[in-house]
């Protein structure tokens, strides 16, 4: 009688791969950043941002949320904690806190509202796309969308300084918010060139 072998192969497993849970350290920074949200309006408003103590609160909530947003993506994607939680919630967070910074500046007459309004409809809009072609392709973020939204945290985060009457600290927040402004439109126009070529592209018939 021949004996087993001493380390015996265990059987390959089996089954499907569990889903990771929505409980996770990726999501738990995206909701982080969603409830900064309010908090950030708050003190940007407060006083009609004139008190230099809380509007520099309120820059400080608005960076500590725009860096969850650095964190949040990578640490799914590392750690494969990619849910269909963090796909929803990461834009609507991502858009709610930009979107609040550019309606708050705007509200306290800090920024051209028509700044904050090309801007609004060239990310709303986008987001409209991106569900117009979902069944036929997915539009990845490009890497002029990724400088646009550097440039406007860079901009947005200069703007909400409390020391503009400093011209240099003024005309820097301008310059930046420029390079955001074009950038924003430019890529919003790529965007809907990407889009309408899936969607010709998906009508073509096969040969």
């Amino acid at each position: 009688m021949t004996n087993p072998p001493t380390n015996p192969v265990p059987p390959a497993a089996t089954g499907p791969i569990s889903a990771p849970s929505a409980w996770n350290v990726a999501n738990a920074l995206t909701v982080l950043r969603l409830v900064l949200v309010p908090l950030f309006v708050w003190l940007l408003l407060r006083d009609g941002g004139a008190d230099d103590e809380i509007r520099l609160l309120a820059t400080a909530a608005f960076v500590v949320a725009i860096v969850t947003d650095r964190f949040d993506g990578d640490l799914a994607r590392r750690w494969n904690l990619v849910t269909n939680f963090g796909k929803i919630a990461d834009p609507i967070a991502d858009k709610a806190l930009t979107g609040a910074a550019f309606i708050g500046l705007s509200i306290l007459g800090e920024l051209p509202w028509w700044v904050t309004i090309v801007v609004m409809v060239r990310e709303w809009g986008v987001t409209a796309l991106r569900f117009w072609v979902i069944r036929v392709g997915v539009m990845p973020a490009s890497r002029g969308g990724k400088l646009k939204t550097v440039l406007q945290a860079i901009a947005l985060g200069l703007y909400l300084l409390p020391w503009q009457s400093v011209a240099v600290l003024h005309w820097t927040a301008v310059a930046f918010m420029g390079a955001a402004l074009l950038v924003t439109i430019v890529t919003g126009l790529d965007y809907v060139r990407r889009a309408l070529r899936l969607h010709a592209a998906a009508k073509r018939p096969l040969p």
